[in-house]
């Protein structure tokens, strides 16, 4: 009788010790949902020899699509949970607020993203080619090993892994020593 009650409260998603069920099983299919999918791109962008698939952007999408999948994730537990229901409401009404001082906040990270986008829209690099930008220290020259949402990350020539933001790359004349006349 224990059991079979205990049993019917971890499937009550109305129950504390059902939301924490559901919340994990939510979390736990969303990780699984988003290796799979950086998995998967993984697996054919190491079977692209000649080239036809552009790293930079599968790289960018795989990333978006990550948090889409983590974010839809949330959105259906918020829905299942009754409790959260008056919750999301509340938070709906303070959103309006809590966007404008998180966007002060974090101006510089929005700005990384945006920059990010624009890369990745623009293309004036891809991953792999060897780029100049202005450092702190001076000119640093290095082969592109990947463009995030907020970095791209040049390894030079001395095996140093150096940290751009997209946002300094946006600001400054980048120079793609590897550009050629082909299908940018």
């Amino acid at each position: 009788m224990f059991e079979h009650f205990l049993f019917r409260d971890l499937l009550n998603p109305a129950t504390g010790t059902g939301a924490l069920f559901y919340a994990a099983l939510f979390f736990v299919i969303a990780g699984v949902l988003a290796a799979l999918l950086r998995r998967g791109v993984n697996k054919v962008l190491a079977r692209d020899k000649v080239g036809r698939i552009d790293r930079t952007y599968a790289i960018f999408i795989t990333q978006l699509l990550q948090i889409a999948v983590y974010l839809s994730f949330f959105i259906l537990f918020t829905h299942l949970i009754p409790e959260l229901h008056s919750l999301a409401m509340a938070l709906l009404t303070g959103v309006s607020v809590v966007s404008v001082v998180l966007g002060l906040a974090a101006q510089n990270t929005l700005g990384n993203l945006v920059s990010g986008v624009a890369l990745l829209l623009y293309r004036p690099f891809r991953v792999g080619d060897t780029i100049e930008v202005t450092a702190p220290k001076g000119h640093e020259t290095g082969v592109v090993d990947s463009i995030s949402l907020g970095f791209t990350i040049l390894v030079t020539s001395d095996h140093r892994r150096v940290m751009v933001p997209n946002s300094a790359i946006m600001n400054q004349t980048t120079v793609n020593l590897t550009y050629a006349d082909d299908d940018r």
